[in-house]
């Protein structure tokens, strides 16, 4: 008797630890998770967002629900501050920009060197390969957990004045670029007068003409309606591309279970690579059909050969070699290497 009595005070006890242990586990959980980003939904970065919330909501069975905050909003605009506030935890999550990340990170500015990465092929053989194992590395020690890679695109030129075929073309073209010392030296260096502004300021000083041009990938220029703001020129010169960055806070990440994490590491994984196709959709094929729909809004698309890209290429080396020695001449170096290698 006694045995049976005390078997079940054995039950009840595991059975009130397991009552008491799962709200326990539930209250480290919010009931809502702020995903920051500087575009929303209607462009292909705000997308990736959008479903890397809804695949972390439907595989969670609604345990972590996430919203957007496009426009930086949680930062009040300011795209610069972005990963200081995540690793502070004013955000919790973020599909984010390399480079607007880099003035923390000074090793993201590898992918803003001038005329590093020539195609997609070489964008894929950094992200997916050594270099970009390297970069998560290095995020991750700066105190943010880095989950997937996605992609804002190439950053093609655009101009209210002319079509932009070599680098004396842009000499005194008041440029709008974003808050990075490197575009304002490689803008410098083409003879522009770089701008530094938010992209919420840009539109209307695009509009107003109190700047001349601008550079951003095509899905921004198109989703922006930028023809409708005196951009009626386009060069397209891939310049640089922009990786995206899947990330969360690391108080946040420690918070779920194994199970959980790992989850929501597999939804950014996905929803990166969804992201992805969108971002190249109609830039990838042969014909490049965006920049035909482009043209049909009254823009000139300017296409450069490659003798005419390489004079961009060398107006720009000198960038190049001054920033590789504050980028990390090893990664620089690692990244060449790839690049070089890749399967085209």
């Amino acid at each position: 008797m006694k045995r049976k009595n005390f078997l079940g005070l054995a039950l009840a006890a595991t059975a009130l630890a397991l009552t008491v242990g799962a709200p326990a586990q539930a209250q480290n959980y919010k009931s809502e998770y702020k995903m920051s980003l500087v575009l929303g939904p209607a462009y292909p970065w705000g997308k990736g967002g959008e479903i890397w919330a809804n695949l972390v909501k439907e595989r969670t069975q609604g345990r972590i629900n996430i919203k957007l905050y496009p426009g930086v909003s949680l930062i009040q605009g300011d795209q610069t501050r972005e990963f200081s506030a995540i690793r502070q935890g004013v955000i919790d999550l973020a599909v984010g920009s390399t480079i607007n990340w880099s003035p923390q990170v000074k090793e993201l500015n590898l992918f803003s060197l001038p005329f590093l990465m020539p195609d997609y092929a070489a964008m894929d053989a950094l992200t997916q390969g050594d270099v970009g194992k390297d970069i998560f590395k290095i995020i991750d020690k700066a105190g943010v957990m880095p989950l997937a890679w996605g992609e804002n695109g190439y950053r093609e030129i655009s101009n209210s004045k002319l079509a932009i075929k070599k680098p004396e073309d842009l000499k005194g073209l008041k440029i709008r670029v974003v808050g990075s010392p490197l575009f304002l030296d490689t803008f410098t260096a083409l003879g522009a007068n770089p701008t530094q502004m938010s992209w919420a300021d840009a539109q209307p000083a695009l509009a107003t003409g109190a700047v001349d041009g601008q550079e951003n990938p095509m899905a921004i220029y198109t989703a922006a309606k930028l023809h409708t703001m005196a951009q009626k020129y386009v060069t397209m010169w891939g310049y640089v591309a922009d990786p995206l960055i899947f990330v969360v806070n690391k108080d946040i990440w420690a918070s779920w279970t194994p199970a959980d994490q790992a989850i929501v590491k597999q939804a950014a994984v996905d929803a990166g690579k969804q992201e992805i196709a969108i971002a190249r959709k109609g830039l990838a094929e042969a014909d490049k059909p965006l920049l035909k729909d482009i043209a049909s809004n009254g823009v000139t698309v300017t296409q450069l050969s490659p003798a005419e890209r390489d004079a961009f290429v060398k107006a720009t080396r000198p960038v190049y070699d001054k920033w590789k020695n504050q980028i990390g001449a090893n990664l620089v170096a690692t990244a060449e290497k790839s690049i070089a290698a890749r399967k085209k």
